[in-house]
């Protein structure tokens, strides 16, 4: 083989090199919310190194499809997987040149090229077009993000499962429209929880059936450059790579990326809505939960007494902003014709920052519902905060056989309006309300709050067995060939991979 070229610089015009000297990529925003409460591992997901690991691994796996299909040869093949390495890619000089074409892969791929000898040189990229490459690429990097996202839906799911088991017989008031209720127990209220974590277990999995997809259609969706061996291509590359094949084209329907930018906010607002509970809850008035201590945790600079629940506030701001970020990929949904003009972009922005605070979200639940100091004592005597109203319903429902259920209403409504009027304890209300033998069928007052907790110890049973019960298959599928590409020993792996699974971009 000759030696390397020289990477070439993409020709430019007078004109497109004077504004490339005065228009360079900007340097990253500084996003204080993800810098303090993100999630590491799904910001490296989605990296600059990462992202322009997957095209190469995309480039790699298309010219080893087309090898075992006969468009190329297996050296020219091999020639160009083992020169679709990190090393390869100038990073600075990439997105230099990618802002003045308006797209990576162009210059990606000449820099493939041109550490190429001719002959494989000319056979890089062969047949696709730029979407085809981001999009794939994309499919492996929000693949990834799925796993990681059920990975930290399992820690936040079985921090919650061990606040169900531990206090599914500590009695707390529920409370309705902000008000007291009827009692529950603590670990009643997380059990609606965790029913809801485990069907976004469910949902985790139906993302990744729907995102991890390749896309080889070309540049007007028809794969006419790849001729009459598309379909073979398509399939071979995808099970190079662990995604499922495709027979119509999605360079413009967008819903499967909608999907992921839903199912993100969606997984954030579960978290926002435990960390609002915590919030509720945690209160000076209520004062039934805390985040945990710690020295200067939560800490004021003018109060020394604070100590904010400032997990449960990260994980609120996180939902919040993903909700509002995840509409624009609807906006993204609307491309026309058989390529977007601007739509695209949208995601290349939301998608990233969807996933990472989605991820954040969730491992900030899972810290405050790991730490969480519960007060059952608080509980309790919060119960009696109103001299036993919250037992109206049980009393209207003991004298219900006997007086039927309106009388019984109203019965026990005058008493409650008299016991808030006269600060009274609603049994002794009812005694000086009621009529002549309309308490016989009461019983010994007052009703203690314990009787009354229904179904509660059932809930948080059938909560924990769903989530204990639910099979490993809820975890984000991979392709057919995803097992057998994984198992492979290190030294049979392509380089490409190599370099993906050693960390070392």
């Amino acid at each position: 083989m000759t030696p390397r070229r020289t990477p070439e610089t993409i020709p430019q015009t007078a004109h497109q090199t004077a504004h490339q000297t005065t228009r360079q990529p900007t340097r990253q925003t500084f996003k204080l919310l993800p810098e303090l409460f993100g999630d590491p591992a799904m910001a490296e997901i989605f990296s600059a190194e990462r992202t322009v690991l997957a095209w190469l691994r995309t480039e790699a796996a298309l010219a080893r499809a087309q090898a075992e299909t006969g468009v190329i040869t297996r050296e020219d093949a091999a020639a160009i997987a083992a020169a679709c390495v990190p090393a390869t890619v100038d990073l600075p000089r990439l997105w230099s040149e990618a802002v003045n074409v308006g797209y990576p892969i162009l210059p990606l791929v000449r820099m493939i090229a041109a550490a190429l000898p001719e002959g494989p040189d000319g056979r890089v990229h062969y047949g696709a077009t730029t979407q085809d490459i981001m999009d794939t690429g994309l499919s492996l990097q929000l693949g990834e993000a799925l796993d990681r996202l059920a990975e930290l839906l399992r820690g936040f799911g079985d921090a919650v499962a061990r606040l169900v088991g531990e206090h599914a017989g500590t009695v707390v008031a529920a409370r309705t429209h902000a008000q007291q209720a009827v009692p529950t127990t603590f670990g009643a209220k997380m059990a609606v929880l965790l029913a809801e974590v485990t069907r976004q277990r469910e949902r985790v999995a139906a993302t990744g059936r729907q995102v991890r997809v390749v896309s080889l259609f070309g540049a007007g969706g028809t794969s006419a450059a790849m001729g009459g061996r598309s379909s073979d291509v398509r399939a071979v590359m995808a099970r190079e790579l662990g995604l499922r094949t495709a027979e119509v084209p999605w360079h413009v329907a967008r819903d499967g990326v909608a999907e992921f930018g839903v199912t993100c906010a969606s997984l954030a607002a579960t978290a926002a809505r435990f960390a609002r509970e915590v919030v509720d809850l945690s209160r000076t008035e209520v004062g039934e939960v805390r985040e945990a201590g710690g020295h200067h945790r939560g800490a004021s600079s003018t109060m020394p007494q604070k100590a904010n629940p400032i997990g449960c506030e990260a994980v609120i701001g996180m939902s919040g902003t993903a909700g509002a970020l995840s509409s624009g990929l609807f906006r993204a949904m609307e491309a026309g014709h058989e390529r977007a003009a601007g739509e695209w972009q949208v995601e290349w922005y939301v998608v990233p920052l969807l996933a990472e605070l989605a991820a954040g979200a969730l491992a900030t639940a899972a810290d405050v519902a790991a730490g969480l100091r519960v007060y059952p004592e608080a509980m309790r005597a919060n119960l009696d905060a109103e001299g036993g109203l919250i037992m109206a319903e049980a009393y209207m429902m003991r004298l219900a056989p006997a007086l039927g259920r309106e009388r019984a209403h109203d019965l026990v409504y005058r008493a409650a309006h008299e016991a808030r009027e006269q600060g009274l304890a609603l049994a002794d209300a009812l005694r000086g309300t009621a009529g002549p033998g309309d308490l016989e069928s009461l019983g010994p007052l007052p009703i203690p709050p314990e009787s009354y907790v229904g179904d509660a110890g059932a809930i948080c049973a059938a909560a924990l067995n769903a989530w204990r019960e639910a099979p490993a298959g809820q975890e984000p599928e991979r392709a057919p060939g995803k097992r057998a590409q994984e198992e492979r020993a290190p030294e049979e792996r392509a380089p490409e991979e190599r370099v993906l699974r050693s960390g070392h971009e």
